[in-house]
């Protein structure tokens, strides 16, 4: 019997898991000049080493979502655990650059689990309108980590050194495994038969012709992935060209997840009365108001703290609109391959941001980077949106997939072309 969690249990930890990922890169962050001092080398290697990070999450996404489907959530995510302090390990021991990039790879590849795992149990449990308050809670406790990251990450670096950085990245990676081990439950029944190549590759295929995720996931690529490609500019613009110091830096980045937190209560606070979908467009107004600022002030006025990071707070604030629908409208119809459909939409966001980032560095000056590249992600989302529109609209007449509603319908009344759910017993 698949037990099932409470909202306010699958809330709290898929947000911790689903953290784990941009805190460690939060956190991370304002060590980049010291590290390119430390070891004397280049800015570019340095940069890389988010560029690897990104990379090991993007593509271990695909295993790590399979995986869960085969021998489940729990399992899956112990394992990817034990592997990302593995590589908080070698990156605190680093001895030199190199070791250092294949620790920041391999905890990259850990941290997947979490954000495939986390979506996954929000779908095995709830869809619809229950399921975007679970991500819009999931978004409210996210903020409140990379918030703090920063500005934790630049004390840890002025007292103890760059190393503290990644022995607080172990000791998150030993609390996620206590509150997996004790607290989450199994909430799919494992299905090895999903391991088999043919399954697995039929999986993918489904997922990449279906428009409705395609579109959905596009315009998550685009507001999200925005925030990864940031990650790679925002410390050289203002601790090299604005001025800042790292713990400076560290507290600055308050203004973007403090206006993202303001944006997911604001979002909480409307869905009240509002429809999670009614609240998409809202948000896509906001990205696109900074992506515009954006690309003025970074062509046309010298880098300061107001003009970076006041369009960079806009844009975040918009994201909280535009999450919860859009995660929760791709996944929807898919609750026989949630964790491969997770693990796919991980993959395009992860993908936006490390292809951002890689632009980054050909473009070279970082503050031209910022106010061209992020830009370009704020049209994408928008452009994305509109093509998810009209694939909503057609839906009815090209495709038979159902409706959020019509699919709670059918799994409670067992619909002839779906399987009726096992009963569950409710936890926590």
């Amino acid at each position: 019997m698949t037990l099932r969690m409470s909202e306010r249990r699958t809330s709290i930890i898929g947000a911790f898991l689903v953290a784990l990922g941009p805190v460690s890169m939060a956190l991370y962050t304002p060590a980049m000049p010291e590290l390119v001092r430390a070891f004397a080398t280049s800015e570019a290697a340095i940069k890389m080493t988010l560029s690897l990070y990104f990379g090991g999450f993007a593509f271990a996404q695909l295993v790590s979502g399979t995986l869960s489907d085969v021998i489940g959530r729990r399992s899956s995510t112990l394992i990817f655990m034990a592997i990302y302090l593995a590589g908080s390990l070698m990156a605190a021991f680093a001895p030199s650059v190199g070791v250092l990039l294949a620790g920041r790879l391999v905890q990259g590849a850990g941290a997947s689990v979490g954000m495939t795992v986390a979506r996954a149990i929000v779908r095995d449990q709830f869809t619809g309108t229950p399921a975007a308050r679970i991500m819009n809670m999931i978004g409210m406790m996210l903020a409140l980590g990379p918030a703090v990251s920063p500005t934790l990450g630049g004390i840890a670096l002025g007292l103890f050194g760059w190393q503290s950085i990644f022995f607080l990245m172990v000791g998150f990676a030993l609390m996620a495994c206590f509150i997996v081990q004790f607290f989450m439950v199994e909430t799919v029944t494992p299905d090895r038969s999903k391991g088999h190549l043919r399954p697995i590759l039929r999986a993918y295929g489904e997922l990449l012709t279906d428009s409705r995720f395609l579109s959905s996931t596009l315009v998550i690529a685009g507001a999200v992935g925005a925030l990864y490609a940031q990650a790679t500019m925002l410390p050289f613009v203002l601790i090299d060209q604005v001025g800042l110091t790292p713990t400076q830096f560290g507290v600055g980045m308050l203004m973007q997840s403090g206006l993202f937190f303001s944006g997911t209560v604001t979002v909480r606070l409307l869905m009240r009365r509002f429809s999670p979908q009614g609240l998409v467009p809202a948000g896509l107004c906001f990205i696109g108001a900074a992506s515009l600022l954006l690309a003025i002030t970074m062509h046309v006025l010298p880098p300061s703290f107001l003009s970076v990071m006041g369009p960079v707070g806009i844009y975040a604030f918009g994201i909280a609109f535009v999450m919860p629908y859009m995660m929760t409208g791709a996944m929807a119809p898919f609750p026989h391959i949630a964790g491969t459909a997770s693990a796919m939409m991980g993959f395009i966001q992860m993908s936006a941001g490390l292809f951002g980032g890689a632009l980054a560095a050909l473009v070279g000056v970082p503050a031209v980077a910022l106010g061209t590249i992020i830009p370009g992600f704020g049209l994408a989302a928008i452009v994305s949106y509109f093509w998810y529109r009209n694939t909503v609209r057609a839906r009815p007449l090209c495709a038979p997939a159902a409706s959020d509603d019509k699919l709670r319908e059918a799994e409670g009344e067992g619909e002839p072309h779906m399987k009726k759910p096992r009963q569950v017993a409710r936890r926590g």
